[in-house]
């Protein structure tokens, strides 16, 4: 397990956001999404597993005018799981990167399988 403190965590996320190119993260600004980082999946989220990041909300290409005001998707980040599956510091900011990318596919309906093999599990 790798420790690092909140701040680097968030440092880490933001990381990962500033590397996505300006049409994404315009797009991401865009799409009412809120991004947060927690320390660990509530029950309900998890449902059992080792959860390291999850989106809620209405893909992008699922979305309609008509929809009217929805709450703002969001994508989290776990803190806990991601540090307890890390070897070293530098994998630990690998799979944070990793974890958010993957998430942000899911705000553009991209599934799980697609990202797998985009290799971005």
């Amino acid at each position: 397990m790798i420790r690092i403190t909140r701040e680097e965590f968030e440092e880490a996320v933001d990381d990962a956001l500033d590397s996505l190119p300006d049409e994404v993260a315009r797009s991401i600004a865009e799409a009412n999404v809120a991004i947060l980082i927690e320390d660990e999946p509530s029950r309900e989220q998890a449902r059992g597993t080792e959860l390291l990041g999850l989106y809620e909300g209405i893909p992008l290409d699922q979305r309609s005018v008509f929809d009217g005001y929805a709450q703002p998707d969001r994508i989290f980040v776990f803190r806990g799981p991601l540090q307890r599956i890390a070897t070293s510091r530098e994998h630990l900011v690998d799979q944070i990167a990793v974890t958010v990318l993957h998430e942000i596919g899911h705000l553009f309906g991209i599934s799980d399988a697609r990202l797998h093999d985009l290799g971005w599990e």
